[in-house]
């Protein structure tokens, strides 16, 4: 198990995209979670098998093409206090 840091910037608060991220997370059944951060930009903690996360993040990037400008990836190191993945704020 991994975990990856995620921050996502362009247009994607206001568009839906942290109850999208929640939900393909979920699919995943990977834990973390998404929030809005207040510089605009989208924050995200995932954790789970290399494979999902990085799946995971290919489906939000899909799923926001022309939204996103950039997506900001970080190694971090799992974290057992994540159960779930939740929206939070």
């Amino acid at each position: 198990m991994t975990g990856k840091h995620i921050i996502f910037i362009g247009q994607v608060q206001g568009v839906g995209f942290r109850f999208t991220a929640f939900r393909i997370a979920n699919r995943y059944k990977l834990t973390g979670f998404v929030r809005n951060a207040p510089e605009g930009t989208v924050e995200m903690l995932t954790q789970g098998r290399p494979d999902d996360i990085a799946d995971c993040i290919r489906d939000i990037q899909d799923s926001f093409t022309g939204y996103i400008r950039e997506t900001k990836i970080e190694e971090v190191t799992f974290n057992p206090q994540y159960t779930d993945f939740k929206i939070t704020f």
